[in-house]
């Protein structure tokens, strides 16, 4: 079987849409990969929108908080999901995708939780993707 993949998903403050992206990486896809989480300038801490809207689909971020890229240099990835909008580092062996999700700080509960939903939608995508790579890969073998 396929080791599992180590994905960091990327934001700029790693309070709202990274760490969502990890809880729900973890929670429905800890069969094919090993998440993380950062920011380039990390927030003081996750707000109460995010944990209010991650509680809601009984996930829970307890344990994450957030913290900078700079932190996680020496560890190797699989893959980066950059979130921020802007240019995320390359590291070699490393694929970096951009997903275009908006910031959820400063918008109101409703759009938070929409954010929250379009996150769990490209994680879900993403997880059935390694799935089927790890299939795939199996049946070569």
């Amino acid at each position: 079987m396929s080791r599992k993949k180590r994905v960091l998903f990327l934001c700029i403050g790693n309070a709202c849409r990274s760490q969502m992206a990890e809880a729900f990486a973890r929670s429905y896809g800890s069969d094919v990969l090993v998440p993380f989480s950062a920011g380039f300038a990390p927030a003081q801490r996750v707000p109460d929108d995010t944990l209010r809207a991650m509680d809601e689909k009984n996930l829970t971020l307890d344990g994450q908080f957030p913290k900078s890229v700079a932190d996680l240099a020496k560890e190797k990835f699989d893959f980066v999901i950059n979130m921020s909008g802007f240019a995320a580092p390359h590291v070699q062996g490393t694929t970096v995708r951009e997903w275009t999700v908006p910031d959820p700080v400063g918008m109101n509960y409703e759009n938070h939780c929409k954010v929250r939903d379009q996150i769990e939608d490209l994680v879900m995508k993403f997880i059935l993707e390694l799935r089927r790579e790890q299939k795939h890969l199996a049946g070569r073998g």
